[in-house]
């Protein structure tokens, strides 16, 4: 089932997520219904805060990136096979130079910003069937990840930004509130007037 994703100005994108185990309810259904909303609105991540839970869970399928011929090979590879659910992740390091990408938010839709993350991660987490692991990501991988996870912690990319972008983009982020814009997809919008 596809879900509305929450649009910026809604407070549980700000919420840091909550643990979960495996008596969570319905929990296969959820990351189901994750998947379809990603893909409906031609996502290669989504947090759980962007359907409107506040818990410690994102997917991502980045095999849209392996498309890319500036990409060395092996890379490209990574990124075609990476189709992962992360519960309950902890970032345990982050290492490398800090390298800017232009990064674009499903819940910040018309929004693109270059943004500076490390280069790779070490991250532990389980997967949908609670087994554990640790494991190391780097290049688009890593960034994909970083973002996601920074959802679970209440943090947007536009966060990442100078004071300077966030005053060019702060109408632009006034409008997704007030649902003042065309998405390809569906979004529910915080500050939108009823009867619209």
């Amino acid at each position: 089932m596809i879900l509305p994703i929450i649009a910026y100005g809604d407070p549980v994108l700000r919420k840091e997520g909550k643990e979960i185990t495996k008596e969570y309810p319905k929990l296969d259904e959820l990351i189901e219904n994750m998947w379809d909303t990603m893909y409906e609105a031609y996502g290669v991540g989504l947090a759980a805060q962007q359907i409107g839970l506040p818990i410690r869970l994102f997917i991502i399928d980045p095999s849209a990136f392996g498309e890319d011929e500036e990409l060395e090979i092996a890379e490209q590879e990574q990124l075609k096979n990476l189709r992962k659910v992360f519960i309950n992740p902890k970032i345990v390091a982050e290492e490398g130079e800090e390298w800017a990408f232009n990064e674009g938010c499903l819940s910040i839709p018309e929004v693109r910003e270059d943004v500076f993350r490390k280069q790779q991660i070490t991250i532990e987490y389980q997967d949908e069937n609670f087994n554990s692991f640790s494991e190391v990501y780097e290049g688009l991988a890593a960034r994909v990840i970083q973002h996601e996870y920074d959802h679970i912690e209440g943090i947007l990319f536009t966060d990442k930004l100078s004071s300077l972008k966030k005053r060019l983009i702060k109408g632009k982020l006034a409008n997704i509130s007030k649902g003042k814009i065309q998405g390809d997809y569906k979004m529910k919008f915080p500050l939108m007037k009823k009867g619209r």
